[in-house]
């Protein structure tokens, strides 16, 4: 476990059951019938310790426990991992040059802090509170159940294409160890505009009277016609079958992920350690080189130059909310389930200014490296910086990246097998957090399953959805999938969950029960955001995004009506999930209520699985619940409650003992 002295006073629970207890749900209640604390000194017969991560078969079957990080720091580095991905190197540069430069960062910081901040902070006390994954956790507000189930839906969708650039990542990792980048020099792959990485295009242009624009890169056409082998068609021409060559490896990056992911956090939280630092140690490096480079000030001055009108515009403001919300992946369930792991009282309120904050740094910091690469690009080529800036995503990571690479004079091998291994590991943190969510939620409906079979069987059916990736027409597919099946939806759930968690269960209750677990109030601001500015200005967002949105195209390709309605039909299949799951809960219901409309109410009313785990912290949770009118002061968030004697193994514990149902 991650908090030690818990560990040491942890003891299993065999025969003790805490008795039923009635519990008005009303908010205004505060007197309710407590049964005695259980004598722990009774119940020490049957436990195995629990004290840290335990072997594989550690946490199996019915009567086990929840695995643990071992220690507070895994955590937090899976966390950053998981929040700092691929997005933060191809896609906030850009982000930020399309919307003011410098002066981007003002609404980027302030989103982040009203919003970005506020929502991690909320998803990790949902997760860490119940302990519990992204659907177990709707025992907060049963009717909306099919949020986390919509959200585990988007997650697979993302990590299938997202493991797609991974395979992309290793290829070009392996072909790094060439003696001569095989993307510096045009090859028989080649069309007859294609220009070698030590040919200046000015100089070219002037020789042979063709324009420069006409001309691409032995970089691009490496990656467009050697490496994807992309079909200019698209989609019109069918699917055709997987490049051999990127099937290998994306194989062997779900096998990698498997291993990452076998034992749980176990193993995930000590793969965490690598893949949260070593691509700082990679961008510092690349930063440091890149700063040394003739251009990279002039491409460092395109990059920030404030241009405050933009300020003005709405669509820069969406932009901000839109980076920050994706930059931290919130709203797809990862951070409930990452959360889920930690002993009860973690102090997640400094975790996730540590991540926010570390998430932002990062951002700046490949903006730096990366405009520093591109200033040095546009002197190498002759022409200005906004000539070769093309736009972030794979066109950065495997074109404009590369091509300066090549041009290194000194082991440009060296740094092109550093950059593919930073963009794996990024992907790694980011997959093993998208794909464990999955595997918890398996793992919380059929615990007697063990873990390494339902990580094998996920991997499996994954690593084959993402064989469309790696088609001549993959490209076209991802594009389709993640706007469709990853993007706007996470919004629509988002916007949900904001709303089941701090208007239907209350953000009263919320704070409460944050102030039991943290022994920290929280302040009015951060209520404020949460109950009004967030759900008010996420909707507003979402309506504003749709009304400026354009026929979705990739680049010049155009879809045909039909697959445009395949890319609908994943976005609404994700949203009709929340009101299915509604009526799967209401039916549930149906012959413990009087009526029907008792059991439609009794869909909104936290479940008895809404409650600390442990069961003595569950008594104490009781204990708090009673103890609401009394004028005892919170020391702090530095003062925490003391440690109290725990167990892992619950499931004795009767569930019907619940401190929000009044059946129980």
């Amino acid at each position: 476990m991650a908090n030690n002295d818990m560990n040491n006073a942890s003891v299993a629970i065999q025969t003790s059951i805490i008795s039923p207890i009635v519990a008005n749900n009303n908010e205004n209640e505060t007197s309710v019938p407590i049964e005695e604390t259980p004598n722990i000194s009774q119940q020490q017969q049957s436990s195995s310790p629990s004290g840290g991560a335990g072997n594989e078969d550690e946490g199996e079957g019915e009567n086990a426990g929840r695995d643990q990080w071992a220690n507070s720091i895994e955590f937090v580095l899976s966390c950053i991992a998981m929040s700092v991905g691929l997005g933060n190197v191809w896609r906030f540069p850009f982000v930020a040059l399309e919307n003011g430069g410098g002066a981007f960062l003002i609404p980027y910081i302030l989103v982040l802090m009203i919003i970005g901040k506020p929502l991690y902070y909320m998803e990790l006390i949902m997760g860490q509170f119940c302990s519990a994954g992204t659907v177990r956790v709707w025992g907060m507000v049963p009717a909306f159940r099919g949020v986390g189930y919509g959200q585990a839906f988007a997650s697979w969708c993302v990590v299938t294409y997202y493991m797609s650039l991974m395979a992309l990542t290793v290829y070009y990792f392996f072909a790094s160890f060439s003696s001569v980048l095989p993307w510096s020099m045009c090859g028989d792959w080649s069309s007859t505009t294609c220009v070698d990485s030590t040919t200046n295009r000015t100089v070219l242009e002037e020789a042979v009277g063709v324009n420069a624009t006409n001309l691409t890169s032995a970089a691009e056409e490496y990656f467009t016609r050697y490496v994807l082998n992309l079909d200019p068609k698209g989609l019109d021409n069918g699917l055709g079958l997987p490049e051999w060559r990127l099937t290998l490896c994306l194989l062997l990056s779900w096998i990698i992920l498997f291993i990452v992911l076998a034992k749980g956090v176990q193993s995930s939280g000590k793969a965490a350690y690598f893949t949260a630092l070593f691509p700082y140690f990679v961008l510092i490096t690349m930063l440091i080189k890149g700063a040394t480079l003739p251009g990279a000030l002039q491409g460092v001055l395109y990059f920030i130059k404030p241009r405050w009108g933009k300020l003005l515009e709405p669509g820069v403001w969406y932009a901000a909310v839109d980076q920050s919300f994706f930059s931290l992946s919130v709203g797809f369930g990862t951070i409930i389930m990452y959360s889920s792991f930690n002993p009860f009282r973690q102090n997640v309120y400094r975790d996730a200014t540590i991540i926010s904050i570390t998430d932002t740094l990062t951002s700046l910091l490949a903006g730096f490296t990366t405009f520093c690469i591109l200033g040095h690009l546009a002197d190498q080529l002759g022409v200005k910086v906004e000539d070769v800036v093309k736009g972030g995503g794979t066109s950065l990571a495997f074109v404009s990246y590369p091509d300066v690479l090549a041009r290194f004079d000194v082991v440009p091998q060296l740094f092109a097998v550093m950059f593919f291994l930073m963009l794996f590991t990024l992907g790694v943190g980011s997959a093993t957090a998208l794909t464990g969510c999955i595997i918890t939620i398996i793992r919380d409906e059929l615990p007697h399953i063990k873990k390494w079979l339902v990580t094998l069987v996920v991997c499996g059916v994954s690593f084959f959805l993402g064989l469309f990736y790696i088609t001549p027409q993959g490209q076209f597919i991802l594009a389709l999938v993640d706007y469709y099946g990853g993007g706007f939806i996470i919004f629509i759930l988002t916007v949900l969950e904001v709303i089941a968690v701090q208007w239907v269960y209350g953000v009263q209750k919320f704070c409460r029960d944050i102030e039991f677990m943290l022994n920290r109030k929280t302040p009015w601001y951060t209520m404020f955001s949460w109950a009004f500015i967030m759900p008010v200005l996420l909707g507003i967002i979402f309506i504003y995004s749709r009304v400026i949105a354009k026929p979705f195209k990739a680049g010049s390709y155009e879809y045909s009506p039909g697959v445009i309605g395949f890319g609908i039909s994943l976005a609404v299949f994700a949203c009709m999930l929340v009101p299915i799951f509604f009526i799967v809960e209401v039916y549930k219901r149906r012959n413990t209520e009087p009526t029907f409309l008792d059991a439609v109410k009794k869909t909104f009313v936290p479940a008895s699985d809404w409650c600390p785990k442990d069961p003595v912290l569950r008594q104490e949770y009781l204990n708090f619940l009673a103890s609401q009118n009394s004028n005892v002061e919170l020391e702090g968030i530095d003062n925490p409650m003391p440690p109290v004697a725990s167990v892992n193994d619950i499931s004795s514990m009767e569930k019907g003992a619940s401190p929000h149902s009044d059946n129980s």
